[in-house]
């Protein structure tokens, strides 16, 4: 980020209003001098500054940030410079480190991205509170007729699926099946019957929400209990009326704690009871979102959030959001084993976009959101803008504004689909249909809000999407997707652990490099900037994390930060962090990856002033602190570093570890360092990341 051009642009747009700078100050609620140190290129906004002003200023952010206004009717067909071959790592020997206080540009925080797909178990056992499994009862029902993950409780009962209490908004279009049942259960004398899941993690004294909601022939009274297969924990009951459904809330207190508890739901028959939905979440939820997994996420420093996928965006009707949550139906996937594996191909929906901009308040990050232009019309895609970004003076800002959330949410990125080019997306495969078709979205979203910053998807990179479709989207979507994702290595054979760790580290530029080369190569145009929202190990998801992985996103944030605006990259999003890479979820605790070791570290220089940036050394300096990272990607060779001697330092870190292996982890502790003037040296042992902060 050129904070030259940022500052000009930002002074221009402040002059053309007739403020001053204490005005322009005043509105932000920031003093004088650090709207100065923005138009003199010594500082930067930060997101929420920048979201401020580009409301003030009647552009978008990327505007901002990139220092011009974006030209909707330029050319796509502008000669490109000279793209240089990647270069080669060289992750050993002496590095001498330089720093230039006399530059001017920025890390952008919007190279700090992350995604929060409906994937896996990122949501569904990850970031939502909710404990049960299949608490809507999806697909069809197991032996007895009991949904899966739940138990019968009497040798008589009739279990079969009745009729369903959770439903989709009005409008919806997808073409799925089995997403609406409920749990119907028939009582056979005077015999308890009923249902039951185990597994459920319980800590004593802790306080539970818990629901019901049902429905039932008579008057029923039902008991709720909550025990460990041998103690009771907790024992409750309340009367289910006949009539509609119907939803009983309790709070659940047990004394006492298991691993393994078992939640019963029984009455005594005869009777019928219809279950529609069995909610069970701790008290101390934040918008059904667990607090400690949010506490994870501020440790890795997301300034920038994409949701809801990814491949999960063509599964997903925002309007469904709008319904209370136990009553939201399930999502089938379409391909169940690409989103839903662990989920018997179903997401539950307990995160709505009133949920995930509250996340993103919470965290400090700006909000991504991608729609689906395949199963949405573009009246409904505007009417999505129009929810998150109107006044209550428009029929859908007002519909947000009763819900409780009377200002508006200000969304500036949308990505308008995911990976339209592939097979495993429903809809337009073709670059010039997928232009076609998302063109007129764009256009109703841009009517509702023109200063929104429009992502297009595809393929890339590929030519014929760049001719096709980029291009031709370019006045209305300046930004284009790329993802990437390097194959890990298996490490089977210990002779080769070497060769293949390597190999793996130097993917960061003959992949990932190379693949933002080609592309700016395609788009031509350097107006348009690519949106590198999805990066990884690929199957992430499916392993605890390890020591390679956290060198290998060390190395690429290097690389983002030193090709961002030399090959016009304006947004950088990891996939994902929540139990696909960065952040392991347990039942009771959370636990960061060295991937989220590494993120936790790089996070210091986001919006700092570039003091030195090569391979594998980023310097920053921000609110007169320096921080430096240090990265040895070697093997078996330890590195040395020299700085100049400056300042006092605050504090030296080390990330290490002896193995590099599937499911090694670093080990923190204090970095030694020799500080004699005019020198500070130190050495860094193999694949380790260091970190010094120093008060200038």
């Amino acid at each position: 980020m050129d904070m030259q051009k940022v500052g000009k642009f930002i002074q221009a747009e402040r002059k053309a209003r007739n403020m001053s700078q204490r005005d322009l100050g005043d509105y932000l609620s920031v003093t004088d001098k650090a709207v100065s140190k923005w138009e003199r290129g010594q500082s930067a906004p930060d997101t929420e500054n920048l979201r401020n002003m580009a409301l003030l200023f009647n552009c978008n952010m990327a505007e901002i940030v990139d220092g011009q206004r974006l030209d909707a009717s330029h050319s796509s067909k502008l000669p490109t410079e000279e793209m240089p071959a990647p270069p080669t790592a060289d992750p050993s020997g002496e590095v001498e480190v330089a720093f230039d206080f006399a530059r001017t540009d920025c890390i952008s925080p919007f190279l700090f991205g992350d995604n929060l797909e409906h994937t896996r178990d990122s949501v569904n056992g990850g970031i939502s509170a909710q404990m049960l499994k299949n608490r809507k009862f999806v697909g069809k029902p197991g032996r007895f007729g009991c949904a899966s993950d739940w138990y019968r409780i009497g040798e008589k009962a009739y279990l079969t699926f009745g009729e369903p209490y959770t439903r989709h908004a009005e409008g919806y279009k997808m073409k799925r099946a089995l997403e609406c049942n409920s749990q119907m259960i028939t009582g056979y004398r005077t015999e308890p019957c009923g249902i039951g899941q185990g597994n459920l993690c319980i800590r004593a004294g802790k306080s539970y929400d818990f629901a019901l909601v049902a429905k039932a022939f008579a008057e029923t009274q039902v008991w709720v209990r909550l025990w460990d297969g041998v103690d009771l924990l907790w024992e409750g009951s309340l009367m289910v009326s006949p009539g509609d459904y119907a939803r009983y809330p309790m709070t659940l207190c047990p004394k006492n704690g298991a691993v393994d508890a078992q939640l019963e739901i029984t009455f005594t028959g005869p009777g019928t009871l219809w279950i529609g939905a069995v909610s069970l979440m701790p008290s101390d939820n934040f918008h059904g979102l667990r607090p400690d997994v949010i506490e994870g996420m501020k440790k890795i420093g997301m300034k920038l959030l994409r949701w809801p996928g990814g491949n999960f965006a063509g599964e997903y009707n925002w309007k469904d959001g709008l319904l209370p949550r136990d009553m939201r139906a399930p999502f089938q996937s379409y391909l169940w084993l690409e989103t839903q594996p662990h989920t018997h191909g179903y997401d539950f929906h307990e995160m709505n976009v009133d949920d995930f901009i509250a996340l993103c308040r919470e965290i400090g990050a700006e909000p991504f959101i991608t729609i689906n232009p395949t199963w949405n019309t573009p009246e409904e895609s505007a009417e999505w803008v129009e929810y998150c970004n109107a006044s209550s003076d428009t029929p859908m800002g007002k519909l947000r504004a009763d819900r409780g959330h009377p200002e508006p949410y200000r969304v500036q990125f949308w990505s308008l689909g995911n990976e339209f080019g592939y097979g495993h997306m429903e809809g337009a495969n073709s670059p010039a249909d997928y232009a076609r078709i998302v063109g007129t979205h764009a256009k109703e979203m841009l009517r509702v809000c023109p200063g929104l910053t429009l992502c297009s998807s595809g393929s890339y990179p590929n030519a014929d999407w760049a001719n096709k479709s980029a291009k031709p989207l370019a006045g209305v979507a300046p930004l284009v997707s790329l993802h990437h994702y390097a194959a890990f290595p298996d490490y089977v054979d210990p002779a080769r652990r070497k060769e293949e760790y390597e190999a793996f580290l130097q993917k960061v530029e003959s992949e990932f490099l190379s693949r933002i080369v080609t592309l700016r190569e395609q788009l031509g145009d350097h107006r348009l900037k690519i949106s590198f929202d999805e990066w990884n190990a690929w199957y992430a998801w499916y392993r605890g994390g390890s020591v390679t992985e956290g060198i290998f996103a060390a190395a690429l944030q290097n690389m983002f930060f030193r090709s961002a605006d030399k090959y016009g990259i304006s947004l950088v999003c990891h996939f994902e962090s929540v139990n696909e890479g960065a952040m392991q979820v347990f039942p009771d605790r959370v636990k960061l990856s060295p991937t989220g070791m590494t993120f936790s570290l790089m996070k210091r220089h986001a919006g700092g002033m570039v003091r030195a940036l090569a391979q594998d050394v980023t310097a920053t300096e921000k609110e007169g602190v320096l921080t430096v990272t240090l990265l040895n990607r070697s093997f078996d060779r330890e590195k040395g570093f020299t700085l100049p001697t400056l300042g006092e330092i605050e504090s030296a870190t080390l990330y290490s570890a002896e193995e590099v292996v599937a499911g090694s982890e670093f080990t923190e502790s204090d970095l030694p360092f020799l500080r004699r003037a005019p020198h500070t040296t130190l050495t860094l042992p193999p694949h380790s990341i260091g970190e010094i902060v120093i008060a200038l």
